[in-house]
C-alpha cells in the first residue's frame, strides 16, 4: 500500500491521504474545490467543478496516472438540480473516455461547496488486457 500526496497541493487538513495505491489501483479521496482559491458563496457550479478536476489531475499525476486511467467516479452534488451541468462538465473533462460513474445528490457538502468528486484509477501497465 502506498500513500500518495501531490507536491502541487497542500496536505489534507484531516486524517486521510489524498490517494492510496494498492493492487494496481489508485483510490482518490473525495476532493472538494480548493478552499484557498474558490469562494463557495461566489463561485458558480462550473468554477467549482473546474477546481475539483484540476486537483484530481494533480493527485492522479502524483500517482503516475492521468484522467484516461480513471475507471470509476463518484460525484456528490449539493442538489439534484446540478446534475445536468455536472454531466456536461464531466463529458468535457473525459471526452470519449467513459469511466463507470455514480452521481449522488446530497443536501449539503463541507464548507458550503456544491461538488465533491472521488475517483479510482488504474496505474498504467498494471492489470490491463489491451
Amino acid at each position: 500500500m502506498e500513500f500518495i500526496q501531490s507536491n502541487e497541493l497542500p496536505a489534507p487538513a484531516g486524517h486521510y491521504s489524498q490517494a492510496v495505491a494498492a493492487g494496481g489501483l489508485v483510490f482518490l479521496s473525495g476532493i472538494l474545490p480548493a478552499r484557498d482559491a474558490v469562494d463557495p458563496s461566489a463561485a458558480d457550479f462550473e468554477a467549482q467543478c473546474a477546481s475539483v478536476f484540476d486537483q484530481c489531475e494533480k493527485v492522479l499525476r502524483a500517482a503516475g496516472c492521468g484522467l484516461a486511467d480513471v475507471v470509476q467516479c463518484t460525484a456528490y452534488l449539493a442538489g439534484v438540480e446540478h446534475w445536468p451541468a455536472f454531466n456536461t462538465f464531466y463529458a468535457g473533462v473525459f471526452g470519449d473516455h467513459r469511466p463507470a460513474r455514480a452521481v449522488v445528490p446530497v443536501p449539503a457538502l463541507h464548507h458550503g461547496f456544491l461538488v465533491e468528486v472521488q475517483l479510482v484509477a488504474q496505474r498504467p501497465g498494471q492489470g490491463r488486457a489491451n
